[in-house]
C-alpha cells in the first residue's frame, strides 16, 4: 500500500543505507509529519535522529527554483526548454570537436535508481563514453573491487537478520552507532536479549559503538590487512579452517595462505599486543556464527580492496558465508549506492552487473538498448576524471545530486579543474553549494519529500521512494531532466519515458537478458510484468526477485557454495600489508582521521535546516587527545588551525581520549556555506587505492596549533549573513532563523560596532535598535526592521557567551528581557 490511513504515505529515508521505511503526511500547516514504518523489513518502525527530523529539513529556505545561466556576476533564469537545450548543445559540440570522451558526468547516491538508469544509458549507451562515474566511488568502490576480485561478481551476501543471529559480530571501521543507528539498535538489542553474543570493535578511535563491544581493538592506521592475514594464519596453525569447503569452493588458498604467513610484525603493523591478537582470533576461530561488518574505515584507504579481501579470505577459509548468522557484510553509506552499482554508473561497469571485458555483455546491452555507440572500454574514476579536466581534456561536465567542491579531496584541485571546464552543468535543490558556486547553468531538482522512484538498501532491499510534497518553483525529477537533454541531443527514441516507472520497467527487464540460468546474482525478472499500479503500490523487494514478494523474504547468496566466477568457485585473494602512502614526520606529526557525526550528513544542504539536529553538532570540531592538547598549549574549546601543505582549516578543539596521542578526528560536513575554512577535504591529499580508485580519507598526516582571538560574538538573524569579513564564523540553524558564532581579531567593541553594521546592511531598510543590555565589556543588541529581526552579542572570550539567553532574546524580543539578561565578564 502506498497509503495508510489518515492520510500516511509510505517511502524510504533520504540518508544512510540501511534504508529505512517511513511515513509521512503532509499537514496543513505546510510542514511534514513524519514517523517509522513498523512494516518496513528494515527497520520496523525504528528510526535514528536524522530520520525523525526529516519533516523539519522540507522548508524551502534555500532552495533552487528555476534553471539559471550564470555569466560573471549576472545571472539569468531560463526555461526548462531553453536550459535543456543549451546542455544539449554543449554536448553535442564537445563530442563533435574532441570526441566522446571530452564530456563527463558526476553523480550521487543521492539520485534514484531511475535517475541512475537514465543518466548512464544516455552516457555510455548514446554519448558512446564510459565518463560517468558515482560519489560511491569514495564510499565503496574498494568493497565492489574485493566483491568482483572473490566473489565473480558485486555481491553482497548476507541479511540485516544475521547480525541478529550471529553469535560473534565483528566491526571494523564502522561506527554503526552515528553512521546506521537503526542497524546498530537492532545489534544493541540482539545483545541484550542474547548475552551470549559478542561485538569486536576494529577501530582507531573509541566510538559510540564501543559502547556494546566486548572487546575494542584500536588499531593503528592502515593495520587491517596485516590484523587479517595474522587471522588467516592462526586460523590455520589451529586446525580451525573449513578445509572441506576450501576444497569443493575455492581456489587459491595456498599461495594465499603462503603470503599471510609471510606477514611478519603485526603486533608493530597494527599497534594491537599479542594478547590482544590472540583473544580476538581465538574468539573468531572457536565461535560458528561470525558477521563482519565493514564499511569506510575499510574502504576509504590507498590498500581498501586489499583491505577487503583480507577479511573475505577469513570467512572463506572457515566457510563462514551463505550461513545464517554468518558471512562478510559490506555496509553502504548512501541511500542508494546500491542502486547506482547496480545499474552501472561506476565508470568501470557496463550496467546491471554486466562488465566491459565481456563481448557477450557488450553484445547483449547494446541490442537491449538499440545502440551502435556503446562505450567499449571504462571511463575515468572520480578522481581521474576530475584532473582530466584539470588538463582540459574534459570540456563539459554535468555534476548532479552531490557537492565535489566538498567532498573531493584536495579541494584547491577540484576548484582548478572546475574553473578549466568550458562548461559545467549542476543539478541541485539547493541554490547555493560550493559546486553550484562553480557552475555556469544550475538546474532545480526535486528534493527527497517530492522524489518518486526506487533505493537499493545494504542488504539488496528494493524499496519506493514516494512524492509526498509539491515541488517547489520549477523544480524537476532528474531522469526527467536527463530525458529531455537526450531527446534533444537526437536520441529521442531511447528516452521517451512518460513516468518513473516505464524506466524501472526497462532496468528490470535488462537484467535479466543473458540471465536466464543465474548467469548474473542481479535479476528482477518477478518485477518485469508490473504496471502502473504494481509500481505504485510496490512493497519492498529483495533481489534477486524471481516472483512478485508479497511478504518480505530473506535470501543469502552463496548458501549453495556457487559463486559468480567463470568455474563457479571462489577466489582468494593474496595480499600484503603496505604503509598508507603518506607517512608523518617532523613538519606534520599527527594523523587526521575524517568521518561522520551523529546529526549531519554528507555536506549539510539537508540537515542543515533543521534546527533540532543543528543543535547535536553545532560548530566543526576537531577531537585531540588530551596529551596533545597539552603538548600544543590547546585549551577546551580553543579554535585551532588544522594544517599540512594542503592548507590549513579552522574548527573548535574537543579534548578526548578517544582518540589516540598521533590521531587527531574531524567530522566532513562544513564547508564554505556553513563556516569558514572548515572542510577536512582541503587537507585531504588525493592518494588512491589503484584497483579501487577510492581515495585515502582516513590517513592525512596535519600539524595543528591554537588561535587566539581578541574577541568573540554571537548573532542570530531571520536572514543569511555574509560574515566572510572574519577570521572564523558558523552558522546554525535555529527555531526561525540563523545562529552565527564569531571569533575575531578585533577588539570587543570594534566587533559590536562590526556587527551591527552587518546585519544593518542585511536588512531592507534602516533598523532601529529595539534596547540593550549588558555594559562596555559584554553587550547584547536587539535590532529589527520590516525584512529583519537579529540580536548581537559579543564579549572577550567565547566562553563567556550565552546563547541560551540569546536565542531567547531572539524569540522574544520584548525589551525587558534584553534588560533583564546578564553575560558575566
Amino acid at each position: 500500500m502506498t497509503q495508510v490511513n489518515d492520510g500516511w504515505i509510505k517511502t524510504t529515508c533520504a540518508y544512510c543505507g540501511v534504508g529505512c521505511g517511513v511515513e509521512a503526511r503532509p499537514l496543513s500547516s505546510g510542514k511534514l509529519e513524519v514517523r517509522g514504518d513498523k512494516s518496513h523489513p528494515s527497520n520496523y518502525g525504528k528510526l535514528c535522529t536524522k530520520g525523525i527530523a526529516l519533516g523539519d529539513t522540507v522548508i524551502h529556505d534555500g532552495r533552487l527554483l528555476h534553471p539559471t545561466l550564470k555569466m560573471g556576476s549576472r545571472t539569468e533564469a531560463l526555461s526548462w526548454d531553453s536550459a535543456t537545450q543549451l546542455v544539449a548543445d554543449k554536448f553535442t559540440q564537445a563530442i563533435e570537436q574532441y570526441g566522446r570522451d571530452s564530456v563527463a558526468f558526476y553523480v550521487s547516491g543521492q539520485l534514484l535508481t531511475e535517475d541512475y538508469y537514465v543518466a548512464n544509458k544516455l552516457m555510455k549507451g548514446f554519448m558512446g563514453s564510459a565518463n560517468i562515474d558515482s560519489n560511491s566511488r569514495l564510499c565503496m568502490a574498494s568493497s565492489v573491487v574485493g566483491h568482483k576480485r572473490a566473489f565473480g561478481s558485486d555481491t553482497v551476501p548476507v541479511c540485516y537478520s544475521d547480525l541478529e543471529q550471529a553469535e560473534l559480530v565483528v566491526l571494523v571501521g564502522s561506527n554503526l552507532a552515528w553512521c546506521h543507528p537503526v542497524l546498530f539498535q537492532r545489534l544493541r538489542a540482539a545483545k541484550q536479549d542474547n548475552p551470549n553474543l559478542k561485538v569486536v570493535v576494529v577501530d582507531p578511535r573509541e566510538t559510540e559503538t564501543c559502547n556494546i563491544a566486548d572487546m575494542h581493538l584500536s588499531i593503528a592506521s592502515g593495520g587491517d590487512v596485516a590484523l587479517f592475514n595474522g587471522l588467516l594464519s592462526y586460523l590455520e596453525e589451529n586446525e580451525a579452517l573449513d578445509t572441506d569447503f576450501i576444497a569443493a569452493h575455492t581456489n587459491g588458498f595456498n599461495e594465499t595462505l603462503k603470503v599471510a604467513k609471510s606477514e611478519a610484525s603485526i603486533e608493530q603493523k597494527t599497534g594491537l599486543s599479542r594478547c590482544q591478537l590472540d583473544d580476538f582470533y581465538q574468539l573468531f576461530s572457536q565461535t560458528e556464527k561470525v558477521v563482519t561488518v565493514y564499511s569506510q574505515g575499510v574502504n576509504q584507504s590507498s590498500q581498501g580492496s586489499d583491505k577487503v579481501n583480507s577479511i573475505l579470505n577469513c570467512h572463506l577459509a572457515t566457510g563462514k558465508i551463505g550461513k545464517v548468522g554468518s558471512g562478510p557484510f559490506s555496509v553502504t553509506g548512501q541511500p542508494n549506492a546500491m542502486g547506482g552499482r547496480e545499474t552501472g554508473a561506476l565508470a568501470n561497469t557496463l550496467t546491471a552487473h554486466m562488465e566491459f571485458d565481456n563481448v557477450e555483455h557488450h553484445q547483449l546491452v547494446s541490442d537491449f538498448w538499440q545502440t551502435d555507440c556503446l562505450a567499449r572500454q571504462p571511463g575515468l574514476k572520480a578522481i581521474d576524471m576530475f584532473d582530466a579536466m584539470a588538463e582540459g581534456k574534459i570540456k563539459a561536465v554535468w555534476i548532479m545530486a552531490t557537492n565535489p567542491m566538498v567532498s573531493l579531496p584536495d579541494s584547491k584541485k577540484i576548484k582548478a579543474a572546475l574553473d578549466a571546464c568550458p562548461f559545467v552543468v549542476v543539478s541541485d535543490c539547493i541554490a547555493d553549494t560550493e559546486t553550484s558556486r562553480m557552475a555556469d547553468l544550475v538546474l532545480p531538482a526535486q528534493g527527497w519529500s517530492e522524489k518518486s522512484g526506487t533505493v537499493t538498501n545494504s542488504e539488496r532491499r528494493i524499496s519506493r521512494q514516494r512524492r509526498v510534497l509539491p515541488s517547489p518553483g520549477q523544480a524537476k525529477a532528474d531522469w526527467w531532466v536527463i530525458s529531455q537533454v537526450a531527446q534533444k541531443m537526437g536520441f529521442g527514441h531511447a528516452f521517451d519515458y512518460i513516468h518513473e516507472g516505464e524506466i524501472f520497467s526497462e532496468y528490470a527487464r535488462l537484467t535479466t537478458i543473458g540471465n536466464a540460468h543465474g548467469e548474473r546474482d542481479l535479476n528482477l525478472i518477478g518485477l518485469t510484468q508490473l504496471d502502473d499500479r504494481g509500481y505504485s503500490e510496490l512493497t519492498p523487494q529483495q533481489w534477486p526477485v524471481q516472483s512478485m514478494q508479497s511478504q518480505p523474504v530473506e535470501q543469502r547468496f552463496f548458501s549453495d557454495g556457487r559463486f559468480f566466477t567463470p568455474d563457479g568457485k571462489a577466489r582468494f585473494v593474496a595480499v600484503k600489508h603496505n604503509d598508507p602512502r603518506s607517512q608523518c614526520k617532523s613538519a606534520v606529526p599527527l594523523l587526521l582521521n575524517s568521518g561522520r557525526t551523529r546529526d549531519h550528513w554528507h555536506t549539510m544542504t539537508r540537515t542543515g535546516l533543521s534546527a533540532q539536529l543543528g543543535s547535536h553538532a553545532p560548530e566543526p570540531y576537531v577531537t585531540v587527545h588530551p596529551a596533545t592538547a597539552e603538548r600544543y598549549q590547546i585549551q577546551p574549546d580553543d579554535v585551532v588551525a588544522i594544517c599540512n601543505s594542503q592548507g590549513e582549516v579552522l574548527a573548535r578543539c574537543r579534548i578526548s581520549d578517544e582518540v589516540s596521542r598521533q590521531q587527531v578526528f574531524m567530522p566532513i560536513h562544513w564547508n564554505s556555506v556553513t563556516a569558514k575554512n572548515s572542510k577536512p577535504c582541503s587537507l585531504i591529499i588525493p592518494n588512491t587505492d589503484i584497483a579501487s580508485g577510492q581515495p585515502e580519507f582516513k590517513h592525512t598526516p596535519v600539524n595543528i596549533r591554537p588561535i587566539r582571538f581578541n574577541s568573540s560574538g554571537l548573532v542570530v538573524s531571520k536572514q543569511v549573513l555574509e560574515c566572510s569579513a572574519y577570521e572564523y564564523w558558523v552558522r546554525q540553524k535555529v527555531e526561525g532563523g540563523y545562529l552565527y558564532r564569531i571569533e575575531s581579531m578585533l577588539t570587543q567593541s570594534k566587533l559590536s560596532l562590526s556587527l551591527q553594521a552587518l546585519v544593518d546592511r542585511t536588512s531592507a531598510t534602516r533598523l532601529s535598535v529595539l534596547s540593550q543590555s549588558g555594559g562596555a565589556a559584554d553587550t547584547m543588541t536587539a535590532y529589527a526592521g520590516e525584512a529583519l529581526f537579529a540580536v548581537v552579542s559579543t564579549c572577550q572570550s567565547h566562553n563567556k557567551l550565552d546563547e541560551e539567553v540569546l536565542i531567547e532574546a531572539f524569540h522574544s524580543p520584548e525589551s525587558h528581557l534584553l534588560e533583564s539578561a546578564v553575560i558575566s565578564a
